[in-house]
């Protein structure tokens, strides 16, 4: 499973943000996905790991 923010309507976002006033707490919305991981060989994976390490991210291949 893999998440990130999600992608909101503004009536949604808005309701969201007054629940965050209602509450005085910030509230972050995500939406998750099942996925399956790419099959990457070992040299594939070294790659990703560099540029990792470069840019300072978590990179998932699916």
């Amino acid at each position: 499973m893999i998440c990130s923010y999600a992608a909101m309507e503004k009536e949604k976002l808005d309701s969201l943000q007054n629940l965050e006033k209602d509450l005085g707490a910030i509230l972050l919305a995500f939406s998750c996905k099942v996925v399956k991981p790419a099959q990457l060989s070992s040299e594939q994976l070294e790659k990703i790991k560099e540029l990792e390490k470069e840019l300072g991210v978590v990179i998932v291949a699916i």
